[in-house]
């Protein structure tokens, strides 16, 4: 595996928040762990290659010196309402295609059981459905960005 697709396994791990990533690609195969018992993210590789350390500094941030946890951001505040929740890991779609228009609007009406986004994981397409009636107040992420178990994606009312 090259180190371009390292660094941009590297790059997802950090930005999407997940904790751990394992990939086999033919005979190799690599884990990327975000928090290591050291702190820092651990790549480990198959058997019979080296595990590397990657240490993650912000820009602007000296390399060196005691690292100060991060603050925490305010939360943005999510309009009151059902959230439809992320069913998987995958990155999310609103549209069925890239010309398509999107599955909902915000202030549209929809139905239990009605398609609201497609979720792609392990290159399959996943229609997710809405859990609830109501009116889609709030779409919570943005078109093609990753997705987590759990998180909310829409906020019904």
């Amino acid at each position: 595996m090259d180190l371009r697709k390292l660094k941009k396994l590297i790059d997802l791990v950090q930005e999407s928040g997940i904790g751990e990533i394992e990939i086999t690609e033919g005979e190799e195969k690599v884990r990327i762990c975000r928090q290591a018992p050291g702190g820092a993210p651990v790549i480990m590789a198959a058997p019979g290659m080296q595990a590397m350390q990657y240490a993650a500094v912000p820009t602007g941030m000296p390399a060196t010196g005691p690292s100060a946890p991060p603050a925490a951001a305010a939360a943005p505040a999510e309009p009151p309402g059902h959230q439809l929740k992320s069913p998987m890991v995958g990155t999310f779609y609103r549209a069925p295609s890239p010309g398509a228009p999107p599955f909902v609007e915000v202030g549209q009406q929809v139905t239990k059981g009605q398609t609201l986004c497609i979720i792609e994981a392990m290159k399959l397409l996943n229609e997710i459905e809405s859990d609830a009636s109501g009116t889609v107040k709030a779409v919570l992420v943005e078109n093609g960005q990753p997705v987590e178990y759990g998180q909310p994606l829409f906020t019904i009312e």
